[in-house]
């Protein structure tokens, strides 16, 4: 940081991720919750997180909020991320990474087709 600029800008990247995390109807919103206990983040969950906060934000999708949660109870499938969305089963995908963060936003969050590949029961 070199000015007051620099700091307004990282000021104002902060409150869009803010606001797309908790700006949204808990009953219409899908929400991707990744798993960040200890487990978790060490296996790359904190990559995981950003890459779908960044991916939300960069397609603007709206209803959509990305959470974190604790231990999800499976540490060997971990980074572990679940989507909910409304009216339907919760989804889990494990193992995943960046690449395949973005595939999720991608596949499932805008076009509603689960990425099979990823899911839990593949395990």
């Amino acid at each position: 940081m070199k000015s007051i600029a620099d700091i307004m800008k990282i000021r104002d990247q902060m409150q869009s991720e803010i606001i797309m995390r908790d700006n949204t109807d808990d009953n219409q919103e899908t929400r991707i919750v990744v798993g960040m206990a200890t487990c978790g983040i060490s296996a790359g969950a904190r990559p995981v997180y950003n890459t779908l906060i960044d991916e939300v934000a960069k397609r603007n999708l709206k209803g959509v909020k990305v959470t974190r949660s604790g231990c999800l109870g499976m540490c060997k499938l971990e980074p572990i991320v679940e989507v909910f969305v409304p009216g339907q089963e919760k989804t889990t995908y494990v193992h995943v990474d960046a690449e395949k963060a973005k595939k999720i936003v991608q596949d499932h969050i805008v076009n509603g087709s689960v990425c099979k590949e990823f899911l839990i029961t593949n395990e």
